[in-house]
């Protein structure tokens, strides 16, 4: 397959292309810098600079012609204000969706939050980065044009993937590693019974294989 990821520099991102890369899959990550490329280059992935707080729909749907998936993993990061949790995790989500629907891209994975909710009240930056997250989580599940699946994982650490997660519609809270997120997502890619779904996904028992074929078709 070939799979453009947003947010291609992220922590998750680089995860991801690394495993991508690795089974034989063609991957090119969208980045705001260029001096970022390098490290995409060593995990195994096509650098492209565009910046998507300032790219146009039709930027943005070249880069994604052509290919198989898209996977939306791009976000403001901690120490950004609320302005850009608008303009990046909810504006450039919208953005790549729309771009993928007109360079006919349908399989679209997005990496969300645990919490994310378009309802969510309160105006500290934390309360804006969730109601941002789920804003773009609505308009992306109203793309009939696309074959979504949205992942909101727990709390992030850094610790060694285990393989080893609960991935369900309601998990309750948790955390789990960045390398079991980025296993997840590669196995979502391969796993089109999962459109449709919005996922939370917090360490666990089951082996990612196990997990995602059990939410599979539901």
């Amino acid at each position: 397959m070939r799979i453009v990821i947003a947010g291609g520099h992220g922590q998750i991102a680089l995860r991801l292309e690394r495993l991508l890369a690795a089974r034989g899959d063609e991957v090119a990550g969208i980045i705001r810098k260029a001096e970022q490329g390098d490290d995409l280059r060593a995990v195994g992935a096509e650098p492209v600079v565009l910046d998507l707080e300032s790219a146009s729909v039709e930027e943005v749907t070249e880069r994604l012609r052509g290919a198989d998936a898209a996977v939306f993993a791009a976000g403001a990061g901690p120490g950004s204000g609320a302005a850009r949790k608008e303009t990046v995790d909810r504006g450039a989500a919208v953005l790549f969706a729309d771009a993928a629907v007109r360079a006919g891209v349908r399989r679209f994975l997005v990496v969300s939050s645990y919490g994310a909710d378009p309802g969510h009240q309160g105006d500290e930056v934390f309360d804006v980065y969730l109601r941002a997250k789920g804003e773009a989580d609505a308009y992306v599940q109203g793309l009939d044009a696309l074959d979504w699946t949205i992942l909101r994982p727990g709390s992030l650490t850094d610790d060694p993937g285990k393989g080893l997660v609960r991935l369900e519609a309601r998990t309750g809270r948790g955390a789990v590693p960045r390398d079991d997120v980025a296993a997840v997502l590669a196995e979502l890619l391969d796993t089109p019974a999962t459109a449709g779904l919005t996922l939370e996904l917090i360490g666990g028992s089951a082996p990612v294989s196990v997990a995602v074929k059990s939410v599979a078709g539901n």
